[in-house]
């Protein structure tokens, strides 16, 4: 436990005192996010609040799992690079998967093999992509994220853990700067190294060495930014639109649309990942592998449910930023 603690504070600290760092590096670099079509804010707003969260997660794996380090070093300089030069799709699908083959040679699973790999570096890809749709709200990725990171040190002690850890209270000193209204963001840069920081602690759980129920309820955890993903391609392909092609009719956008604020959106993305967290963290406790994918399954449907209802599956009129 005072392994755990230290950790946390360590990172925590450095999600507090490196943020306002990050903040005057993207002005000085031109690393901003300027007002436009998908764009919510009417003044630029700098992006790498995600490079204090990558110095929080070294704390984190130094001491056990450094080799998980080049991975998410991989993915916080991808997006970087994306958002200072706005790479093609191609680029970034290619920069996407070279990451995930590092998630995979450093996180063995249960699957062995080339199918293994695959697997893993399929997760990465998605994981980042869902993480980076999520971030379209103050506070909403990284509230996830956070809610998530606690899940995943909940779960396993170890290595896991103390990774698990300083992800989570790295983004918690994030968020001290990216609550309502944001003064920094993500950035591509932050969100593909959270999509693969989930990755990395997926696939630690998919470990020989666990209870498959563990294994199965860690999924549990990712749902959300899973989903993300496949809402915009299933939404995207419905209306015969490029797969890359950005849009605003996220199921957090078509909440706003209706009426509701965006703090109390975000809130809503956060509180239902708290629910997955139980819903996991119950379902790991299960004997046998049948409950604990059944309980995915539900959340699964649970989550597509509300999508659906609120129209995020399908093509429609862009929701105004």
């Amino acid at each position: 436990m005072t392994r755990v603690l230290v950790i946390g504070a360590g990172a925590l600290a450095a999600g507090v005192v490196l943020t306002p760092a990050a903040m005057a590096l993207a002005r000085r670099t031109g690393v901003v996010d300027r007002p436009g079509p998908l764009k919510p804010q009417a003044a630029p707003v700098p992006y790498l609040g995600g490079l204090a969260v990558f110095v929080a997660a070294v704390i984190g794996a130094a001491p056990s799992r450094p080799s998980v380090v080049a991975p998410l070093a991989g993915a916080m300089a991808l997006g970087t690079l994306d958002d200072r030069f706005d790479l093609p799709p191609g680029v970034r699908l290619a920069g996407q998967v070279a990451v995930g083959a590092g998630v995979a040679a450093v996180a063995p699973t249960v699957v062995h093999g080339v199918g293994g790999g695959v697997l893993v570096c399929a997760l990465a890809v998605v994981l980042m992509n869902g993480v980076n749709f999520l971030d379209g709200l103050d506070a909403l990725a990284g509230g996830v994220v956070l809610v998530a990171g606690v899940a995943f040190a909940a779960l396993v002690p170890g290595g896991t853990r103390d990774l698990a850890t300083a992800v989570a209270a790295g983004v918690a000193g994030f968020l001290v700067y990216n609550r309502p209204p944001a003064r920094v963001y993500l950035g591509d840069g932050g969100a593909y190294l959270l999509g693969a920081a989930l990755a990395v602690l997926l696939a630690l759980e998919w470990s020989p060495t666990h209870r498959r129920a563990v294994s199965v309820a860690a999924v549990t955890f990712v749902v959300l930014p899973a989903s993300e993903v496949a809402f915009a391609v299933v939404r995207r392909l419905r209306g015969r639109a490029g797969v890359t092609r950005g849009d605003r009719r996220h199921p957090y956008d078509l909440v706003v649309a209706r009426g509701c604020s965006a703090g109390r959106a975000a809130f809503a993305y956060v509180g239902t990942e708290v629910l997955l967290l139980l819903a996991g963290l119950w379902a790991s406790t299960l004997h046998g592998v049948l409950g604990p994918v059944l309980v995915l399954a539900a959340a699964t449907v649970a989550v597509t449910a509300g999508a659906a209802a609120l129209g995020a599956l399908s093509p429609g009129p862009e929701v105004p930023a």
